[in-house]
């Protein structure tokens, strides 16, 4: 097996903080690192060392002789000219084109292609030259659910190394063998792929924790002793009051963020009808309709999610349905009591010019108040990023701000278009799990397949002539049939019955984790109540609590078993 890149105790230093700290990493053939880590974290940092773009601070950097390394930015650069001029001829390059959707684009000019058509075209390429190492920052944005299938094929199948960055937990599930997460500068390098990860990280927080109670316990101990008094104190070493002193003084390292993306908004009560679309449509040109012959009822609490190729109409659907467009024929009509928050890919809601606190405190607002500071902290918006102009944040810290101003608003409909894109895999669990409480209406376009399985539960497909249709079996079924997996009837119905059984055990899941994190709150409420009335209330909830988790734990094991 060939070392393509050694790294030894590789350091970063950012301009703030360290990046890297002591970092070293071995690249061979048949690798298949997927990097992990919060926004700003230093990921596409490491990437730039491993392709040889950045110089690091410390350390040594070994390559070997005569490898070749393809790099794909997450925003890519390619040479002036066409698609063709970029690629070059024959039957590979078609072919990927071809499953990428771009190979009636074949003869456009790179200067004209959107940033999704860039990164598909910027993937043909790098799959179509020879390579003994493949670089992917971000591979999966702008891509649809085919083309991602596409794209774990080509990993899966390149013999050389692969190194990449990724909030695509079903690709990093899918191609990976070895993981690294970067957290504070530090690096943690895992064998196997992202469940392991998982596994690891659970170990590491566990430890974590008992860890500092071991801590807290000894500063208790030491803190008694050393208030026993001046004579007890003056028959000890002088030592152990100084040991005990840095002891009390230590504090639990600082986490990555302060506090967690605190998502909690109410809401006003949604009524029966929600969005009634019938038979609309929809062209940009006369004659060629984008959205055709669509009807829709969506009622409240209903958990929808739309797919489809690139190009279909997907964003212009829920346009449509957030009444940003108006259809061309048929008739859209939205409940009396809906207030719907649209989150769209571009972040094109709000002015880019403005600072984040101007945003927030909105054309009426104070800019910088209290109760605005305290709303952008629960989003993680600390420090001088309540200053910074919107235009100036991070990919990651704009989606944040877009998703903090729709939640200001109160929606009881979300409408969200490629939410995922450019957030970290923390971010986007907090908006799962916030999704999965949330009382009202979600409508989601998504290329991120765990996404889509832990907050929906309905899929739709907008088909190439603008169709609307339900998807039976889900995402799973829809991913198989995009890939061009045939089935009998009999397996059809053996799949549906099994994708019945494994929605069955998502909901028990999310069902146990609602209950878990209503039992933990009420058990910290219990600590602080002291009228003896209100206790019994919250001692008789949780028994309720406590018995309905009993029920959800017994339903979820018969299901397992079945």
């Amino acid at each position: 097996m060939a070392i393509l890149l050694d790294l030894q105790h590789v350091v970063l230093e950012g301009s703030d903080r360290t990046l890297l700290a002591d970092l070293s990493l071995t690249i061979s053939d048949g690798d298949r690192i997927g990097v992990v880590g919060i926004n700003g974290a230093g990921k596409s940092t490491l990437l730039r060392i491993v392709a040889g773009e950045l110089t690091p601070d410390a350390g040594q950097v070994h390559r070997g002789k005569h490898s070749s390394i393809g790099f794909l930015h997450q925003i890519p650069s390619l040479p002036a000219g066409t698609v063709r001029d970029a690629l070059g001829p024959g039957w590979e390059v078609d072919a990927a084109l071809d499953r990428l959707s771009m190979l009636e684009h074949v003869d456009t000019s790179i200067d004209s292609l959107s940033g999704g058509q860039l990164k598909r075209v910027a993937l043909a390429r790098i799959f179509s030259q020879s390579h003994d190492l493949l670089i992917l920052d971000e591979p999966t944005n702008h891509l649809d659910l085919a083309a991602i299938e596409w794209l774990e094929q080509q990993i899966i199948a390149f013999r050389g190394a692969v190194v990449l960055v990724s909030h695509d937990r079903f690709l990093l599930d899918q191609v990976t063998n070895r993981m690294i997460e970067i957290d504070r500068g530090r690096s943690y390098l895992h064998s196997g792929g992202y469940a392991k990860l998982l596994e690891t990280q659970a170990e590491r927080e566990a430890q974590a924790i008992s860890a500092e109670a071991v801590r807290q316990n000894l500063a208790r101990r030491e803190l008694a002793w050393l208030r026993r008094g001046v004579k007890a104190r003056s028959t000890k070493p002088q030592a152990r009051i100084d040991a005990a002193n840095r002891l009390l003084g230590t504090k639990k390292e600082a986490a990555a963020r302060e506090g967690s993306l605190d998502l909690a908004t109410d809401m006003p009560r949604l009524g029966d009808t929600v969005i009634k679309a019938h038979e609309i449509h929809f062209a940009y040109e006369p004659g060629r309709d984008i959205i055709r012959d669509v009807t829709l009822d969506l009622g409240p609490g209903d958990r929808v999610g739309i797919v489809g190729p690139n190009g279909a109409g997907k964003s212009t659907l829920v346009s449509l349905l957030a009444q940003h467009r108006v259809p061309d024929q048929g008739t859209l009509k939205h409940g009396p009591t809906v207030k719907l928050a649209y989150f769209d890919q571009q972040g094109s809601s709000f002015d880019a010019t403005k600072t984040v606190q101007e945003l927030v405190a909105g054309p009426h607002g104070v800019p910088g108040c209290p109760a605005d500071l305290t709303l952008m902290k629960r989003f993680w918006f600390t420090g001088a990023l309540p200053l910074a102009k919107a235009k100036d944040l991070s990919g990651g810290e704009r989606r944040r701000l877009q998703l903090l101003l729709a939640l200001a608003e109160r929606p009881n409909v979300l409408i969200l278009d490629e939410p995922t894109n450019d957030l970290d895999l923390e971010t986007i669990r907090l908006i799962e799990e916030f999704l999965a409480e949330w009382p009202g209406t979600v409508i989601v376009i998504s290329h991120d397949r765990a996404f889509l399985s832990q907050t929906t539960d309905r899929l739709l497909e907008v088909k190439a002539d603008g169709t609307l249709a339900e998807v039976p079996g889900g995402i799973d079924a829809w991913i198989a049939r995009a890939a061009g997996v045939a089935t009998s009837l009999s397996e059809d119905t053996d799949e549906e019955s099994s994708q019945s059984k494994s929605k069955l055990l998502r909901e028990t899941e999310k069902e146990m984790a609602r209950l878990e994190r209503q039992i933990a709150k009420l058990n910290e409420k219990l600590l602080t109540i002291t009228d003896y009335e209100e206790a019994g209330r919250v001692n008789k909830e949780l028994l309720t609590l406590r018995q309905s988790l009993s029920d959800a734990e017994e339903r979820w094991l018969v299901l397992g078993d079945a």
